[in-house]
């Protein structure tokens, strides 16, 4: 039985104690907030014990898995103290606020053989999931472009990161999935509409090492929550609702015409459309039983630090890129060839 704990119990902290607090093998035990009326109240709905100082929760508590769900400025500090005391940890998206930070926690977590994973929770999704497995046996052929739209109204949760760190991640960490090819070099065009101090609007273009070109559209400016992924390639298109959790094949059929005994290929028609019947799963649910799972068998989770990391210095040279208006190569020697292996691998 792992005992675990939460720290930040805001709405995805209070997520995570839900679901843990219904696993087998794992007793929710402490959750700790600044907001005393949050932890008391979570406690309570969870018969767990509430701490206004996680730190104090860390000394009194026998913890073998902690959440770590707060502000982003506040992960590496936190992280780093959890890792001290020997305690796996999930640290919600994204690891860090930059690629310093981010190292600290990579370093630690090998130095203290603790296990450490990140929330990047869409790597868990069931369309996602069978996404990755119809690419791999070939279905789409050559992948043209993957565009990726995730836009919505303004969280008022989010003040200390943009749209890049916030949302952003998520996609750059997908699209390296799905494709299976790093990012080789990206234009970004940001905006600061109506947020106070960061950038709320983003469009941006990838190029692939393997030639696929990447398109993004994300802002807190949209009133309508829209979260989907498309792919084009040879054999025709794959449409992803995160959402509601569908998956879409649109076959390429044919227009061909015909003079003279010739028949001459004009383009591409609709062919079958193609509805893929999933199995509707919580992605938090499934992310927390896989990393209770790699906890209790010693083995490595599906998101390790590392791959975290490369999201994060994607998302540092979007906004490179965005306040240079300037084309930006990467440097992938340095995190490529160790981190992007992790995002090679598929689980489900």
């Amino acid at each position: 039985m792992l005992n675990a704990a939460v720290i930040g119990v805001g709405t995805m902290g209070r997520n995570h104690a839900r679901v843990l607090a219904s696993l087998p093998h794992v007793q929710l035990v402490a959750v700790a907030d600044v907001n005393e009326d949050a932890a008391r109240q979570a406690a309570s709905t969870y018969r767990a014990h509430a701490y206004t100082d996680y730190r104090e929760m860390l000394e009194d508590e026998p913890l073998d898995l902690v959440i770590i769900a707060v502000p982003t400025h506040l992960h590496t500090a936190i992280a780093l103290d959890v890792i001290k005391k020997g305690v796996h940890c999930l640290i919600e998206k994204p690891i860090a606020r930059s690629v310093e930070e981010g190292e600290q926690i990579v370093e630690a977590a090998r130095r203290a053989n603790v296990r450490v994973t990140v929330g990047h929770i869409e790597r868990f999704n069931p369309a996602v999931l069978e996404l990755k497995r119809r690419l791999s046996t070939g279905q789409l052929g050559r992948i043209f472009q993957i565009m990726a739209r995730r836009v919505g109204p303004f969280p008022p949760r989010v003040s200390d990161v943009g749209v890049v760190f916030d949302l952003a991640t998520h996609e750059l960490n997908i699209m390296e999935y799905v494709v299976g090819s790093p990012i080789a070099s990206l234009y970004a065009e940001i905006e600061q509409e109506i947020h106070a101090r960061h950038e709320d609007l983003l469009s941006g273009l990838l190029r692939f090492e393997n030639g696929t070109v990447g398109v993004l559209d994300i802002n807190w400016l949209t009133p309508k929550k829209i979260r989907e992924l498309t792919l084009i390639g040879e054999r025709g298109m794959f449409q992803v609702n995160y959402l509601t959790q569908e998956l879409h094949f649109i076959e390429n059929g044919e227009i061909t015409d015909q003079w003279d005994g010739l028949v001459a290929l004009m383009g591409v028609s609709e062919g079958r459309h193609i509805k893929y019947e999933l199995q509707r799963r919580e992605p938090l649910r499934l992310e927390l039983e896989h990393f209770v799972q790699a906890i209790l068998t010693d083995t490595p989770p599906l998101i390790s630090p590392e791959e975290a990391l490369r999201a994060v210095y994607l998302a540092e040279k979007m906004l490179e890129s965005g306040h240079r208006r300037a084309i930006v190569g990467l440097d992938n020697g340095r995190y490529h060839e160790e981190l992007f292996a992790h995002a090679k691998s598929g689980w489900g």
